[in-house]
């Protein structure tokens, strides 16, 4: 694979740096935007003067010269203003990709204290919500610059040119409408962060009620669910309502402000056709580009609330738009480094604590063998496997294949190591997606290795069988399975399993550890179990004490010189817990 440069923006918690970033385009969108907005007014004037050739009976010629200039125009505006709207949407779309991509990589790469501090429904709708109206807020105040500020400039010094007493008596309704709609503002921004917030709530409980469908059943919690998240949704109506009616019924109430000037501009232009100073088509083009400029003033005090709503969104999803570290800018080939792991003087404290949870802990393994890691209730068992996941800072040395992994980028280490944690983590896909995760190739092997081809005979659709959520149409055992067919399926050099058989009978995991010797050589296996019965055949046992330190022998040798091994495995081959 080459290099692929991944989505990305200097500073993208800056509106600034999308526009700069799409300043080509929005240069293109400019030029046809000041070709359109600014010749608009052209039209109503040279409306009124094929209007006055036709009603003077001027020659035939006369008629479709005067026609056919407007007709003219009105084409080469038209054909400027699909242009803008197509840069301007362009614009929007490139634009909404890269800010979900910079949340995407954002979220990816917080650490796990930090996301659990944010509510599931929140970052749902900070991620697709509040970037789509803030986006949206961007195309908006991008289009509205010309065909609002620019448009309005023009119809204005039109107006002016056909007679600056009448424009002097009718045009102060229209700043007065846009400074009402500057000092009601603060109205909508209020009602619509209440509304998201609203949102983020509903879509937290939403989101509760799907992964925890079946506790909810189970438990005989439908009716008190049910009310909580009625009462939630009835909150969100409340909310929504307020701020999507004064959103739009400011509009009107701005509009009526702005054309209370039709009145004088009515009486005073009838009053110049009735002296002869004006034509009928002079009149009818004052009074279409009055009512124009008009409207445009109350759309102008519309974007005042688009943009505060805009705003409030993108203060939310703000904290989500951080740049992408350099290591990340770039793709790499796959690694291929051969399984030999030296781990020299580890240490490893979880993010935010300072108590280390595995202190000076030392071992190495190769490729093809199978390493088990065991010790008591909370002894760092499980703290040892994300150390050598390397997605987290560490102490000590751990050296990958020659290379010591926090120096290799996370696309490296994602190609070198295999994790398959507690949870199944399975996706509400089929079979094949969640063992491939988008990827080409064939599954059956690994799902043999896993001991999985007898369930799938059972299923009509085979590797196709949909999962649902979180694997909610499988037993414990079969998601179990398939997250570890997933973990093996790549054959990468280092595979971390965590209690990969806790729902796994005694006589599928002693098959399934059999054909990870057979199928999967190349690769080095730390099996992290509390469970004992398949550690005789693991070519050495690490031991994590309470105090974090580690004992690294063979199951043999532990027998005879670890107590607290010696008992665990005694009690579970008698048939203790």
């Amino acid at each position: 694979m080459g290099d692929l440069p991944l989505l990305q923006t200097e500073h993208p918690e800056r509106i600034s740096s999308y526009f700069r970033k799409e300043k080509k385009l929005l240069s293109v969108m400019s030029l046809c935007a000041v070709i359109f907005d600014g010749g608009l007014s052209l039209v109503p004037i040279l409306q009124g003067k094929m209007i006055d050739t036709i009603v003077q009976r001027g020659s035939l010629h006369t008629v479709l010269v005067s026609a056919g200039t407007f007709l003219l125009a009105v084409i080469i505006l038209q054909t400027c203003r699909i242009g803008k709207r197509f840069c301007v949407r362009r614009f929007a779309n490139k634009t909404g990709a890269l800010m979900r991509m910079t949340v995407y990589h954002t979220i990816l790469r917080r650490g796990a204290a930090s996301l659990n501090d944010e509510k599931i429904g929140d970052m749902l709708t900070k991620a697709i919500g509040d970037v789509d109206i803030s986006v949206e807020g961007m195309r908006k105040c991008t289009t509205e610059v010309f065909d609002t500020g620019l448009l309005m400039v023009s119809y204005l010094v039109a107006l002016f040119m056909q007679s600056w007493r009448i424009t002097l008596l009718a045009i102060p309704f229209v700043p007065l409408s846009m400074f009402l709609a500057h000092k009601l503002n603060h109205l909508v921004t209020e009602a619509s962060g209440k509304a998201r917030s609203a949102l983020s709530r509903a879509t937290g409980a939403a989101y509760g009620m799907i992964s925890e469908a079946v506790l909810i059943r189970t438990d005989s919690l439908e009716k008190t669910v049910k009310e909580s998240y009625r009462t939630i949704l009835d909150g969100l109506q409340k909310t929504a309502t307020k701020s999507t009616v004064l959103e739009t019924s400011m509009e009107p109430l701005y509009k009526a402000v702005a054309t209370l000037g039709v009145g004088v501009a009515l009486y005073c232009g009838g009053k110049n056709v009735v002296a002869g100073s004006w034509t009928i088509g002079q009149y009818s083009a004052y009074m279409t580009l009055l009512l124009a400029l008009a409207g445009k003033a109350s759309k102008a005090a519309k974007l005042f609330n688009s943009f505060q709503k805009a705003k409030v969104s993108f203060a939310r999803v703000k904290p989500f738009l951080s740049e992408c570290p350099e290591e990340d800018m770039t793709i790499h080939n796959p690694l291929d480094i051969p399984a030999n792991l030296v781990v020299r003087d580890l240490s490893y404290t979880y993010p935010g604590t300072e108590r280390p949870i595995i202190r000076q802990i030392s071992f190495t393994g190769k490729a093809g063998e199978i390493i088990g890691v065991t010790g008591g209730v909370a002894s760092g068992k499980t703290s040892l496997g994300v150390a050598l996941e390397g997605l987290t800072p560490y102490r000590g040395s751990i050296m990958l294949g020659g290379r010591e992994l926090s120096s290799l980028t996370g696309f490296e280490k994602g190609s070198a190591i295999s994790y398959q944690g507690h949870n199944s983590e399975l996706l509400s896909d089929s079979i094949r997606e969640n063992v491939t995760l988008g990827e080409s190739g064939s599954i059956e092997e690994v799902l043999q290795d896993v001991c999985f081809g007898e369930d799938l005979r059972t299923m009509k659709q085979g590797i196709n069988t949909i999962v649902g959520p979180g694997g909610v149409r499988l037993s414990g055992g079969q998601a179990a399975r398939i997250s570890l067919a997933r973990a093996l399926w790549r054959h990468t050099p280092l595979v971390i399993l965590d209690d990969p058989f806790a729902s796994v009978d005694h006589a599928t995991e002693e098959r399934i550890i059999h054909n990870l010797r057979l199928h999967h050589r190349s690769s080095l296996i730390i099996l992290i179990s509390h469970r004992l019965a398949v550690f005789p055949t693991t070519d050495q046992v690490l031991f994590v004490h309470k105090d974090g330190t580690l004992e690294a022998s063979t199951h043999d040798r532990l027998i005879i010189t670890n107590q607290t091994y010696r008992k665990m495995f005694s009690l579970q081959r008698g048939g203790g817990q």
